[in-house]
């Protein structure tokens, strides 16, 4: 399992907005990730300079979303949704999406009930409950 510092996944996203600006090839992983960069422009200034997104604290003090974070939930999200893991999530999104009109609408509420299994398997000390995140999913209907 891959488990990249805050660091190694600011300079991915970066990599991914410079490789789209200039047109380059992208992995299957960068490509998916474009996707949602895309889909955020207000991210751009961001994305833009790699080094000053290191540097840049985003703690919830600061009153300031992280984009990367962002970025990253919509990536595990996309992810999950690819595979089916945890079993029934592609179902849930797709089902989600036609309700809201709006894969990336969906793909919003799912990271409410991601961020609440994460939150759950932290506060209790268990792993993460993929039968409990489906059917919070699925209680959005």
């Amino acid at each position: 399992m891959f488990t990249p510092s805050s660091h190694d996944v600011r300079r991915f996203f970066c990599e991914v907005f410079r490789k789209q600006r200039a047109r380059e090839i992208l992995t299957p992983l960068e490509a998916m990730a474009q996707d949602w960069v895309q889909q955020h422009p207000e991210y751009d200034e961001a994305l833009s300079d790699a080094e000053a997104a290191i540097a840049r604290d985003y703690s919830v003090e600061g009153g300031q979303a992280n984009p990367f974070l962002h970025l990253s939930m919509h990536l595990s999200i996309a992810e999950q949704v690819s595979i089916d893991q945890p079993r029934g999530i592609r179902d849930a999104c797709q089902t989600l999406a036609r309700k809201l009109d709006s894969e990336h609408d969906a793909h919003h509420v799912i990271m409410e009930c991601l961020g609440e299994m994460i939150w759950n398997s932290q506060r209790q000390g268990l792993p993460p409950d993929g039968a409990a995140y489906v059917e919070a999913i699925r209680r959005r209907f």
